[in-house]
């Protein structure tokens, strides 16, 4: 069964250069981490220093418009940064990039490698449909703190993904809640990427071919499908 995603006239009308790009996956084979993921991902960071030429992360012109669309919904780019910006900056450094597991480590290597936000949930886990929208402040967030499970809400007018039963990533993309994260029991995923002006939309399609790519490899049965852009 496809996954429903909606994005909410609200957010079209305060970011219309948004774009979308989904990769739905079945049959998917998760684990830890490998010698072949973490090369992925230092491949990725290659990559992407090349991309942006002795340039910081937030200097690169689609980080930019991230950067002004986080604005626009009343949070802190340089605080709470988009989820590319984070992994790029991370990257850069000498601690590198994380290693998570085989799935997260695919994705993060393609959204470091294109600087484009790219997010992985368990459609197992998503209650109903997932959605973009701008959040009442009512919603619940659930998070660990201290190894407890804590209830957050979202401020009034910020962007977050959501699905019936609360939200899955506020700040849009830049803090994920762990109910439907991927973990190695996830076997079905869905895979977005995320992008603004001035990204070229074929720019989206290629790192999700990309992404399609390499989840067929490390799961040769999975069944994979490449959503057309949304906008």
């Amino acid at each position: 069964m496809t996954l429903t995603l909606t994005v909410s006239d609200e957010v079209r009308a305060l970011v219309p250069g948004f774009t979308h790009v989904a990769v739905e996956a079945h049959g998917l084979v998760n684990g830890p981490s490998t010698d072949a993921s973490s090369a992925l991902l230092d491949d990725a960071a290659r990559r992407l220093a090349v991309r942006l030429a002795g340039r910081a992360p937030h200097e690169d012109p689609h980080m930019g418009a991230w950067r002004q669309a986080y604005t626009a919904f009343g949070s802190k780019p340089s605080r709470t940064r988009n989820s590319a910006e984070a992994l790029a900056k991370r990257a850069l450094s000498e601690a590198g990039l994380p290693r998570i597991n085989l799935l997260v480590d695919v994705y993060n290597a393609i959204s470091v490698a294109h600087l484009v936000p790219v997010g992985g949930e368990d459609i197992d886990r998503i209650e109903g449909g997932m959605h973009l929208v701008r959040a009442t402040g009512e919603e619940d967030f659930v998070t660990f703190a201290g190894g407890e499970p804590v209830i957050e809400h979202p401020d009034t007018g910020e962007i977050v993904w959501r699905d019936e039963a609360g939200v899955t990533c506020r700040r849009w993309n830049w803090r994920q809640g762990p109910r439907t994260r991927l973990t190695e029991e996830t076997v079905s995923g869905i895979f977005l990427l995320e992008s603004l002006t001035p990204m070229p939309v074929a720019d989206v399609e290629t790192a999700a071919e990309e992404l399609a790519d390499l989840l067929q490899k490390f799961s040769p049965a999975a069944e994979i499908e490449i959503r057309p852009p949304a906008s």
